[in-house]
């Protein structure tokens, strides 16, 4: 027997108290309100007040509750007048027009994020299990039909604890995640350290954690990986020069690269360096790209187009926020600043991106003012910025530091938002369904379907226990369905074959370019082998005239000192010729008194002296 909704059948929780007495008492005070709308109210107000309520109740089966937002609440079923084995029809459901969808019931039971009907619109999800603490600055990521949430920032507190929300029964349960301490040792582990800031991939059946703020930063970024068939965490071996460590970077999975950009470092300086990651080697590359590269920022989104181009929208810097876009071209390692289209979007940082197909949507942000309350999505072919909705008040989806998610579901293709922050920390779930279907076979199977479906006669209808009504279609529209699903079939075959035999066209083209670029290439390396030998060979010849210079210099230096000396020795001649000049002068001026002398002494009668 299912309880029905209703003060009445509410389970008391056993730890009862005064403080829950106000909380249970209170739920007579919502008046006439609809049973289901004022139930979903009072459970919204009790987990705010206390989020671990629900794990001290007794275990029950609650009513499912129809979305108020599309129908109106229906009606308990009641019992059938004379029937005696308890069998109830329940009352059809009121479409918001008032007309009668009895034959909207079909076989198949909607779940998970198949509930949600409106397109382009943000839904809140009705998710169960124990929510996961508000927070902002986390990570988050799909894989095998889960959304992971890991780490973040709650009143200033780094949170390290893994949440998983299953997106086909919409329930959370937390993942007891240990970490693998040393890789020699499989069985020695310990707990992961918390961080916020940082950036979850997936990849193939991991996924990974790189960069984030953490209590004791680490000098470069490290590399988590996540095992969920092990639930165990490990730090990854990385080689080359890791990054400085940071938090509030992009990091964007490019093929099998991951290329990382900006951030703030542990010194709160802002960053606008590019480093990129091979996940095949696990090696690290620094990336010096030419032209103008964005501004130091932190808390930007990123994205890639067509495995070539990187886009960076908006950030912040700790005076304000951007909404400038670059591209880098991923194969010229060239910035640029395109030219957009459609209406400028309002600057932003701490906001949300995720990518489906061509379309890059963003989400929430802030402005240093309030929380920005467009979601925006830009065609990366034409880039062409339209507006997909707009939220009011201050709600969660006008928060910074969300996280956004993409997954398929159904043939449909879901953006779900979790947590941020808006004045108070968040922890809700909302989910915008695309209007158009990701895949062009899901589309071609809906438009036959309902094609044939049109033409069924009157489908019986058949009462089971449970009270559903279940159509039989007929056989000759379950033939003409198999007809054109195989039709349909036929058709994508031809269509990949002939993409295939294109695709093949192009990859011989592309090998005969790639071989005469081979030849190019080992042309160019003899040439450059001949001038480097040639080069070699004039490096010699300059070496010997340069030593050969270097002699002709130290000879003229050694006559220049002769030259000088010989300079010297001739004004030493020179000085003796004068001296020797002027005593042969004496002399003959001596001889000439002698002489002159003797001829008066004869003269005068004096003896003349003896010789």
């Amino acid at each position: 027997m299912q309880a029905t909704v209703g003060p009445c059948n509410v389970p008391k929780p056993r730890a009862w108290n005064p403080v829950e007495q106000s909380k249970w008492t209170s739920w007579h005070g919502l008046g006439s309100m609809p049973s289901a709308e004022a139930m979903r109210l009072f459970v919204k107000i009790l987990e705010e007040e206390d989020p671990g309520w629900y794990s001290r109740a007794p275990e029950f089966n609650p009513e499912p509750v129809v979305d108020i937002q599309m129908h109106k609440p229906k009606d308990e079923p009641h019992s059938v007048p004379g029937s005696t084995n308890g069998t109830s029809i329940p009352e059809p459901n009121i479409s918001e027009n008032g007309s009668s969808v009895e034959a909207q019931d079909k076989d198949v039971i909607l779940e998970g994020l198949s509930t949600v009907s409106s397109h382009d619109q943000w839904t809140p999800l009705s998710v169960s299990g124990l929510r996961p603490k508000p927070r902002y600055e986390h990570g988050a990521t799909v894989l095998q039909n889960k959304m992971y949430i890991f780490g973040g920032n709650h009143n200033g507190r780094y949170l390290s604890d893994l949440q998983a929300l299953d997106l086909k029964s919409l329930t959370w349960s937390k993942v007891d995640a240990k970490l693998q301490a040393e890789p020699a040792d499989s069985t020695k582990t310990t707990q992961i350290a918390p961080c916020a800031g940082h950036s979850l991939i997936s990849w193939g059946n991991k996924f990974l954690s790189i960069a984030g703020h953490t209590k004791d930063p680490s000098e470069g970024v490290t590399v988590k990986e996540f095992d969920p068939h092990t639930c165990t965490w490990s730090i990854v071996r990385t080689y080359g020069k890791p990054p400085v460590s940071r938090g509030g970077q992009t990091v964007t999975l490019v093929g099998t690269t991951l290329v990382l950009f900006g951030g703030e470092d542990a010194e709160r300086c802002l960053l606008n360096d590019l480093h990129i990651l091979d996940l095949e080697t696990m090696t690290w590359d620094d990336v010096d790209a030419i032209g103008t590269p964005p501004s130091p920022r932190s808390d930007h989104a990123a994205a890639c187009h067509a495995d070539r181009y990187l886009l960076i929208f908006g950030g912040g810097s700790h005076a304000t926020c951007f909404n400038d876009l670059h591209v880098l071209d991923l194969q010229t390692m060239e910035w640029s600043r395109p030219k957009q289209q459609g209406p400028t979007p309002s600057p932003r940082a701490g906001h949300a991106g995720g990518t489906v197909g061509e379309n890059w949507y963003i989400v929430g942000g802030g402005n240093n003012k309030s929380g920005v309350s467009e979601t925006l999505v830009l065609n990366m072919s034409t880039l062409t910025w339209s507006v997909v909705s707009t939220v009011e008040g201050r709600v969660p989806l006008a928060s910074e530091g969300m996280t956004l998610v993409h997954s398929n579901y159904g043939g449909y293709d879901y953006l779900i938002s979790f947590g941020g922050y808006n004045g108070r920390y968040n922890n809700e779930v909302y989910t915008l369904k695309l209007s158009l279907k990701s895949d062009s076979q899901s589309t071609l199977k809906e438009e036959t379907l309902s094609d044939t479906t049109s033409r069924v006669i009157e489908p019986e209808a058949e009462i089971y226990q449970d009270g559903k009504i279940r159509e039989i279609s007929v056989d000759n529209a379950d033939s003409d369905l198999n007809n054109r699903n195989d039709e349909a079939s036929e058709q994508l075959l031809a269509d990949l074959k002939a993409q295939k035999e294109e695709l093949e066209a192009t990859l011989s083209r592309e090998q005969l370019q790639t071989v005469q670029l081979k030849e190019d290439i080992a042309r160019a390396e003899t040439r450059n082998a001949e001038l480097t030998k040639e080069l070699q060979a004039v490096r010699g010849q300059l070496a010997s005239e340069q030593s050969r210079c270097f002699k002709l210099e130290v000879d003229v230096a050694e006559l220049r000192q002769k030259l000088q000396s010989m300079d010297a020795l001739e004004k030493e001649v020179e000085l003796l010729r004068r001296q020797r000049a002027a005593s042969e002068q004496a002399a003959m001026d001596a001889k000439q008194r002698q002489s002159s002398g003797g001829m008066w002494g004869w003269l005068a009668g004096s003896p003349t002296p003896a010789v």
